[in-house]
């Protein structure tokens, strides 16, 4: 039988599978099948739950908290062309399923910065100055599918707007699990054990500043502490997020296994499927963007682009990536 509602909400999958963020372990070629259908089963009642009701999809993205504190990643404190590049990525996800289904969608940024600034080493003002700018870029583009949700907007927590600690300590209170229970959970599964190590490794690397003095031992053993308070807070603003958008699709910029209600999507190109556009730097080559490292990014002899009076991008021949591989893979290996 003909289902209008099914064959639409398939089609709006379809779109989001175009930008599907999958594990770098995964098989390079097409999905499987099998995959496939069980991303199907989940995400299609979800999508069709607008559709039939003839609303607007509702995308929900945990992204944009702030610019890694480690310069070895990135050029700077605030957005430039790789959050730019990704808040256009962001839009067009949705302008594209709107010229097949009328009432279109939107898609709601739930920055995280604040929610675990204060474990990973950015201060809130950082992270202010940082959304400010992502808000300008919205309105400057003329974004119009898209919009900034911070831990400050949530209204089920009767505190000030800008007392941070509070409003912080109020989520872990409401939505989060002990920190002994985050880890068991993690260590039951290869999935949690992936994300934990990769955690791990994001909380090493942006530690591992110009101006550490301690340890690598030292720095391996404080990551680990790290990456299991992030997770905690990052899974409690998960579950404040569902109580706040319950229909919601979820986004992720993770990638996530097939049955997993959220979608991990790329939102650039980047030969690494954890890097992101504040972890990295855009890079134009060979006729396109890309992330990586600034680190990799000057050993490849790239050239720093500025963009009123601001550290915009950089710029390198597409061979200079090929020619300086084992230079990039040496440095990576000492860091690992």
């Amino acid at each position: 039988m003909n289902n209008p509602s099914f064959d639409i909400s398939v089609n709006i999958l379809n779109e989001i599978l175009k930008v599907h963020r999958r594990d770098i372990q995964s098989d390079k070629s097409d999905m499987h099948s099998h995959e496939l259908e069980l991303i199907r089963s989940v995400q299609i009642p979800r999508i069709q739950h607008f559709v039939e009701a003839g609303k607007p999809i509702e995308f929900v993205l945990p992204a944009f908290p702030a610019k890694s504190p480690n310069p070895g990643k990135v050029i700077g404190r605030l957005p430039d062309l790789a959050e730019r590049l990704s808040l256009q990525s962001l839009d067009k996800l949705c302008a594209d399923i709107q010229r097949f289904y009328t009432p279109g969608a939107h898609l709601t940024i739930c920055s995280d910065g604040r929610v675990f600034g204060d474990v990973i080493g950015v201060d809130d003002n950082d992270i202010s100055q940082y959304q400010a700018v992502i808000g300008r870029l919205i309105a400057q583009k003329h974004a119009d599918h898209l919009r900034l949700y911070n831990l400050e907007d949530c209204t089920r927590f009767n505190a000030p707007s800008r007392d941070f600690d509070t409003l912080r300590q109020l989520m872990i209170d409401n939505h989060a699990d002990s920190l002994f229970a985050i880890k068991s959970t993690l260590m039951k599964s290869d999935e949690g054990v992936a994300l934990y190590r990769a955690i791990s490794r994001f909380m090493f690397e942006d530690g591992l500043t110009p101006d550490y003095s301690g340890s690598r031992t030292a720095l391996q053993r404080k990551a680990k502490l790290m990456a299991v308070e992030v997770i905690q807070r990052s899974w409690a603003w998960g579950d404040l997020l569902a109580k706040e958008f319950p229909h919601a699709i979820r986004l992720s910029i993770h990638p996530q296994a097939p049955s997993s209600l959220k979608i991990g999507i790329h939102m650039m190109p980047t030969h690494d499927c954890w890097i992101t556009p504040w972890h990295g730097v855009a890079v134009e080559t060979g006729g396109r963007v890309v992330l990586m490292s600034r680190k990799n990014a000057q050993l490849c002899g790239a050239r720093l682009v500025m963009q009123d009076g601001q550290p915009s991008h950089y710029v390198m021949a597409a061979s200079q990536v090929d020619e300086l591989t084992p230079a990039i893979v040496q440095w990576q290996g000492a860091h690992a």
